[in-house]
């Protein structure tokens, strides 16, 4: 279904007051004031975001209590189990709290759940084995704000329970020794948005002002905490979190300390995805090529493998667990794409994808553990939620599925009322997790997407485009894209801008690129001048684009390339339509017009 293009209004009074007050090029300032930043101050605080602007570890719910006892087990020489979680987020955090111990004199062990024996969070078998192996003290991060039978059960078999997490709360919450979160009831912590690193770099930076028995660290202590952070970034980017307030500060300064003070098993991994030579990373380094390979280990049952990559000091073990999860990434992409080609087949012969309210999809065979990436990128292709549920081969175990929603509507909603017809479930508003059993499966199909047809309205039923704004290509010298970079970190909540420009053509017919040939580079030109263009999955526009010399106008993200040393400034695209369609502003607030636009 085209999609629809809504181009941004600057109130170019505020924009004047932004450039003049915070000294900024006039395309900086029309992009915070589309962004809702058109107070000077709170710009400039946007704009610097200093670590000194993180707040307080001690306000964050439950950290004072939970350091407290983690320094007092520290000191009594007690046996300190981390209960991680297998995604790129849980790792992370696994990571930074084992670094912290180490650091102030413990000897931690750690535990990361099987995605597909164990499924998400705490589980009891896990803890009877912990506690016959000596544990003392078992803290999750990342996980087990959900997980009510397991810590009444820990406190059964005399576990002591530490809880760090940033998940949805049910309405019962665990009968925890603490609770870690910054949404916890009865608190007010004024930023609810921190992943799993990000709550447990707080909370080793509470330990660390224990440890040293003052504000100002230990030296040591102080460059775990740089670590942390770099760590806390990549945990923030790849949970896909708001980059706003504290995420934004983790990320901006984090990125730099993951790259310099990453470890080993970092510095290959950028290696092995060609990122060390980079002046700089960035958050879509982090999201396109870091944490996927992380992800991959995870979802294909292997976290330990991620964890000991991110934590490791022995060169050659590094070198060795960077290439496997490097591995794994392409074993997973190549699962990815088999699942990807039998779900499209199966919704298009029989659903109805592009009218249907709701996807649900379901084979034996499809790996559990890549289901989730698949029902997102169905649910982009057809702006739509999307169920994907792998079934087991024997019919011995229930079904394991991971739903995606679309921007602005929450599918935990509709899938809590149909909760009834599920083994488990649970998520957020964006994502989602569920067991179903055969016999339930159709039932559920029938009541979710009744669910999301009552919930979604049709305005959501329809991909749409946000661009900030249209220019030409002449505008968009490496100065001024670098300009743009001010921005960053872009991600959640704080997008890459996106620009539209009218009237171009392609200088010479586009090439495919890529592994399996999946995306398309393109110059384009106008009034004389050149630009390249990539198009990251969209190989298929190649059939319909105009010939060259054929004006068409099209949707972009600037960026800068980095390669071999030499920074060019290039355009993203990500849509394209015929010319001829007026793309002025008409409207107060935005300009709304129907796209034309290739598949995307």
């Amino acid at each position: 279904m085209p999609k629809r293009w809504h181009i941004a209004v600057h109130d170019q009074s505020r924009s004047l007051q932004l450039e003049r007050a915070l000294g900024v090029p006039t395309v900086v300032a029309g992009l915070l004031a589309a962004r809702g930043l058109a107070d000077p101050a709170a710009a400039k605080a946007f704009l610097s975001a200093t670590m000194s602007d993180l707040r307080d570890p001690e306000t964050l719910p439950g950290i004072t209590q939970a350091a407290d006892r983690i320094v007092a087990a520290i000191r009594n020489g007690r046996s300190i189990v981390i209960y991680g979680d297998y995604d790129a987020d849980g790792m992370s955090a696994t990571a930074i709290l084992i670094d912290c111990l180490q650091t102030s004199g413990a000897t931690p062990q750690w535990y990361v759940p099987d995605r597909i024996d164990e499924g998400y969070g705490l589980n009891s078998e896990a803890l009877d084995s912990l506690k016959k192996k000596g544990a003392d003290l078992v803290i999750t991060v990342d996980c087990g704000i959900a997980s009510v039978r397991e810590a009444a059960h820990a406190r059964t078999i005399g576990l002591e329970l530490i809880v760090t997490d940033h998940h949805a709360m049910g309405s019962e919450l665990p009968d925890a020794d603490v609770l870690v979160h910054p949404r916890l009831p009865g608190t007010n912590y004024p930023f609810g948005e921190l992943c799993g690193a990000g709550v447990a770099m707080k909370l080793a930076w509470a330990i660390a002002t224990r440890m040293s028995g003052a504000k100002q660290v230990s030296p040591a202590l102080r460059e775990m905490l740089l670590r942390a952070t770099g760590l806390a970034a990549l945990g923030t980017v790849a949970d896909v979190v708001p980059l706003i307030d504290e995420n934004r500060i983790l990320v901006k300064h984090g990125l730099d300390c993951l790259k310099n003070r990453g470890g080993e098993g970092i510095k290959h991994l950028l290696e092995l995805t060609s990122l060390a030579g980079k002046t700089q990373l960035d958050s879509e380094d982090i999201a396109f090529r870091i944490a996927p390979r992380l992800n991959a280990a995870g979802r294909l049952g292997q976290a330990a493998v991620g964890i000991e990559l991110l934590i490791t000091s022995d060169k050659a073990r590094a070198i060795h667990l960077a290439q496997w999860v490097h591995e794994l990434n392409v074993q997973r992409d190549s699962i990815e794409r088999s699942i990807l080609l039998a779900a499209t087949k199966q919704a298009e012969e029989r659903f109805q994808p592009e009218t249907d309210a709701a996807l649900v999809l379901a084979d034996r065979g499809w790996h559990p553990g890549v289901v989730g990436i698949v029902a997102g990128r169905l649910a982009e292709r057809w702006h739509r939620p999307v169920v994907i549920v792998a079934m087991d081969e024997h019919q011995g175990r229930p079904g394991i599925g991971s739903i995606r929603s679309v921007p602005g509507f929450d599918v935990h909603a509709a899938l809590m009322s149909c909760k009834h017809l599920l083994l488990s479930c649970g998520g957020h508003a964006a994502a989602a997790g569920l067991r179903v059993e055969d016999s339930n499966l159709e039932l559920f199909r029938k009541a979710f997407c009744a669910a999301v047809d009552e919930r979604l309205p049709a305005e959501l039923r329809r991909a749409q485009i946000m661009i900030d704004g249209e220019t030409t290509l002449a505008g968009l010298s490496l100065e001024a894209v670098g300009q743009i970079e001010r921005l960053a970190p872009f991600g959640q909540a704080n997008r890459r801008p996106l620009l539209c420009a009218t009237a171009v053509a392609l200088a010479e017919p586009p090439r495919k690129i890529g592994v399996g040939q999946r995306h398309l580079s393109m110059t384009l030109v106008q009034h004389g001048t050149k630009m390249r263009g990539v198009a990251f999955g969209a190989a298929d526009w190649a059939l319909h684009l105009p010939v060259p010399g054929q004006p068409f106008n099209v949707a972009f993200k600037p960026k800068i390339n980095e390669f071999r040393g030499r920074r060019t400034a290039e355009m993203e695209l990500v849509d394209w339509r015929p010319d001829g369609i007026d793309v002025s502003v008409d409207l107060p607030t935005v300009s709304t017009t129907d796209s034309l636009s290739g598949p995307a």
